[in-house]
């Protein structure tokens, strides 16, 4: 049977106690346990980041989203095949919808494949990342944030493996060398300036887990197995941890990855978060994980959804969520592998 936390608010964790000592630790992981099949998302505390990082981060975020639209357009997504740079509010889409937020996406930084006829179409995804001359400042802060989260990522993921009764490194050998590391800054602006409510449509993140900053303006949602909306506010000092469809697939439904959104801010407020989703390499395949029997009595299956299937090819699963969620650059670099609905703009898409 599922118990239940608080229908009011989200639980918190504080990840220390993972290694707090043998009997912290036994606490700590019943506790997590409980929390990962209710709804796994969580408050994280204990994360050791340093306080100027987090301010530094979110403020050359809001330096960034202030500079004129032509030092952002530099930058603009649409000129990377790799789905790296920024994105005007308005051009990412979730279920056909568009989300009202504008965004810098950044990732592992690599060199581009060679791409031959046999290459998957995934490894079009790998390459550099765009950074705006008009910023220099950005570049820097964003890789030391991001190697931070990613320590975090890899933590959490650890504790979560243990929780799931199995070898903290059971994921290792479909991440290392090193995870997938999508980065975002993230504006939403206010109601006043945006079109809809949706500041990002109801979706489900596509990795492991999901980091994410929030600076003082709310607006997250989180949606329980009950159907019920849970309100997701800023704490300080905290980051959100929420699972992804690869834990949801390792694990036969034990976890899930939960469907969550975001509210466009009032009129005349504008929202800011940073959101790392920590994902496996491109070339792997997610197993199914044995989980220990009392476990597997409460595996739930995985989620079927029409509009959003999920593939255990990593490279897949990824680059299906980056043409579906921005189509501009789908039609502008992988008109190839679009169908006539989508090179006309009229697919229903959806968010990671």
């Amino acid at each position: 049977m599922t118990i239940h936390t608080l229908a009011t608010q989200l639980p918190f964790v504080d990840i220390s106690r993972f290694n707090a000592g043998p009997e912290e630790r036994v606490r700590f992981i019943a506790d997590l346990r409980r929390i990962l099949h209710d709804h796994g998302f969580f408050y994280l505390t204990g994360h050791g980041v340093d306080p100027k990082l987090i301010a530094d981060v979110i403020a050359v975020s809001k330096q960034f989203f202030a500079l004129p639209e032509r030092d952002k357009l530099e930058i603009e997504m649409v000129k990377s095949p790799h789905f790296r740079g920024y994105n005007r509010a308005g051009l990412e889409h979730t279920r056909g919808k568009q989300d009202w937020r504008e965004q810098v996406d950044v990732n592992n930084e690599s060199e581009p494949l060679e791409i031959g006829p046999d290459t998957p179409a995934w490894a079009r995804l790998i390459g550099p990342n765009q950074w705006p001359s008009a910023l220099p400042a950005l570049k820097p802060l964003l890789l030391a944030y991001q190697a931070e989260v990613t320590r975090i990522g890899i933590e959490v993921l650890k504790a979560i493996s243990v929780a799931l009764g199995q070898d903290e490194n059971v994921f290792s050998a479909i991440y290392q060398p090193e995870p997938t590391k999508l980065l975002k800054i993230i504006r939403y602006p206010g109601r006043d300036v945006a079109q809809s409510d949706q500041g990002v449509g109801a979706h489900k993140d596509g990795g492991f887990v999901t980091v994410l900053l929030q600076d003082v303006t709310p607006g997250l949602r989180v949606r329980t197995e009950d159907g019920v909306w849970l309100d997701a506010p800023p704490v300080p000092g905290t980051f959100i941890i929420n699972t992804g469809e690869l834990l949801e697939l390792a694990t036969n439904g034990f976890v899930r990855a939960d469907v969550h959104d975001v509210v466009t801010p009032p009129a005349g407020t504008e929202r800011f978060s940073v959101a790392f989703f920590m994902g496996a390499r491109y070339d792997a395949t997610i197993p199914v994980i044995d989980l220990p029997e009392e476990l597997q009595r409460e595996e739930r299956g995985i989620t079927v959804d029409p509009l959003n299937p999920i593939f255990r090819d990593v490279g897949s699963n990824v680059l299906k969520s980056r043409l579906r969620s921005h189509p501009d650059v789908a039609r502008a670099h992988y008109a190839d592998l679009l169908t006539p609905e989508q090179l006309t703009g009229n697919a229903i898409a959806s968010a990671y």
